[in-house]
């Protein structure tokens, strides 16, 4: 009887851990995977179908898995620099742990997985562009004239300039991309804000940290970019305002450059076909002319 109950108690407390997956998202990573012998599959699309399974199976279960990306190269990063077997399954349950503690996740929500992976690699890119932008900032260090931190000041005044775009915002749903150029590539950035309850504004912390910190980087760099807003409401047509950086602020577009910009694609610099039912305005007044204010670094 103690057994029976021992066996029930564990699978009680099965369904209370939760898990993390390390999906190799496409076929080029699939194929890096297969040089190690302990790797089973030899089949990509059969891969994804036996972990959808899984999943689907663990969800039954009532238990939560999260989905994390698992990058062939950081997993032999991994175990050269912590001295474990890349042949070891357990060495690749070990990185997996990592990556559910660092590493860009998303929740297994009972979506098919060709709808959940393009999510997982979104986020992989966002958190890549935060990370290698916040780098980028911070290597700026203090200003040689007023000792202050070139990055800490410049991420401020990104984030007063993103409160400002929100709050003047005509009603409705934002989709703000922000594209900064440099050397060695264009970082693109977007971020989604939504009418919530009682006028609040409904954002993603972290999209929004990643927006803020690529925003940060062209005005304290004076890289050329620029900031586009389409505004989504309820039986009306779509809205779009821009801006360009300039002077360490940001400059309102008219109404033809914005056509322009939004007509355009940011990477290849090919037109894209201007939408119907969509109006190109000039942005409303943010409080100020655009450029920053008192000292500049």
């Amino acid at each position: 009887m103690a057994h029976t109950d021992h066996q029930t108690m564990r699978r009680v407390l099965r369904r209370e851990i939760a898990g993390t997956i390390g999906l190799l998202t496409d076929e080029h990573d699939f194929r890096a995977m297969r040089r190690y012998r302990s790797f089973a599959f030899d089949d990509h699309t059969t891969y994804l179908q036996q972990v959808e399974a899984l999943l689907k199976s663990r969800e039954a279960q009532g238990s939560h898995t999260t989905l994390a990306l698992f990058d062939p190269e950081d997993y032999a990063a991994f175990c050269a620099d912590t001295g474990l077997d890349p042949e070891a399954p357990a060495s690749r349950t070990r990185f997996t742990a990592e990556l559910a503690a660092i590493g860009p996740t998303i929740p297994y929500d009972g979506r098919p997985l060709a709808v959940l992976l393009p999510t997982l690699v979104d986020e992989a890119v966002r958190q890549a562009t935060w990370e290698y932008a916040t780098t980028l900032l911070t290597r700026l260090g203090p200003c040689p004239t007023c000792g202050e931190d070139i990055g800490r000041a410049a991420f401020a005044r990104a984030s007063d300039l993103v409160v400002r775009i929100l709050d003047t915002a005509p009603p409705g749903d934002r989709h703000l991309v922000c594209s900064v150029s440099g050397p060695p590539e264009t970082l693109v950035s977007v971020l989604h804000a939504d009418d919530g309850t009682e006028g609040a504004i409904e954002l993603d912390e972290a999209e929004a940290l990643e927006f803020t910190s690529v925003l940060a980087l062209g005005l304290a760099t004076n890289s050329p970019g620029g900031l586009v807003m389409r505004i989504s409401a309820p039986d009306a047509a779509d809205r779009v305002h821009g801006w360009r950086l300039r002077g360490g602020g940001l400059e309102p577009l008219t109404a033809a450059e914005v056509f322009d910009a939004y007509c355009t694609d940011v990477e290849s610099g090919d037109l894209i076909a201007p939408e119907s039912g969509v109006d190109y305005c000039v942005p409303p007044d943010l409080g100020e002319d655009g450029t920053a204010p008192g000292h500049r670094h």
